[in-house]
């Protein structure tokens, strides 16, 4: 990586940390929108995490999920929840735009409130190194998931810390056609996704100990 990109990683690892009950973070939660049964112990570990990471349409649910929401990540065209902004000035908003590498305009969406800022996540130095470990070609318009994005992201700005993800049915199920969601009805598979490749990945960094998935 170069010196401004690992200035910029910096940066963005200290931006997250300031959002942490610790700094650095040791535990982090990487929270999917998959819906999950009941599990105490789940949601425990999910709150008890220093670091939680949320995404899109989320919710938050005490008998499954957790309830803590410090980091939320985002694309343009996100179907919000009525989790996803509330109580938004006490959390830090990331925004991925992988299509802007292709077709996606820079234009803020119409939704987005007026008052409300975030923070890129940098193609160049994240979005294109994680198509890299997927084998995307980067001529094509494929890129990961949120979740799968936001899990990476937590991996390589706290490259010490326990990673926890949650929420997440693509390591179980890479051939739905739609995903389920814990709130909001499920939507369809985009055609820029290849889940097969992303759980072949997240299996990979599970078996590594780079990340921990909760089921």
């Amino acid at each position: 990586m170069n010196t401004l990109l690992t200035r910029s990683a910096a940066e963005l690892a200290e931006l997250l940390s300031s959002y942490a009950r610790g700094r650095p973070p040791r535990t982090i939660a990487v929270v999917g929108n998959a819906p999950m049964p009941p599990c105490a112990d789940r949601s425990a570990a999910v709150d008890a995490a220093d670091l939680v990471i949320r995404m899109t349409s989320f919710t938050t649910d005490p008998a499954a999920l957790g309830t803590r929401t410090d980091v939320v990540v985002l694309h343009r065209g996100v179907i919000a929840s009525p989790h996803t902004f509330a109580d938004y000035k006490s959390r830090l908003y990331l925004l991925v735009e992988p299509g802007r590498l292709h077709w996606e305009p820079e234009a803020i969406p119409d939704w987005w409130p007026a008052d409300l800022g975030f923070v890129p996540v940098p193609n160049h130095g994240f979005t294109v190194a994680l198509n890299a470990l997927l084998g995307f070609d980067p001529a094509t318009p494929t890129w990961s998931t949120t979740g799968t994005m936001a899990t990476y992201l937590a991996t390589e700005l706290f490259p010490t810390a326990r990673v926890l993800l949650t929420g997440t049915s693509i390591v179980d199920d890479p051939d739905q056609t739609t995903f389920p969601h814990a709130w909001g009805s499920p939507v369809a598979v985009t055609a820029e996704h290849r889940l097969g490749a992303e759980a072949d990945l997240l299996r990979r960094w599970e078996s590594t100990g780079r990340i921990e998935i909760l089921r």
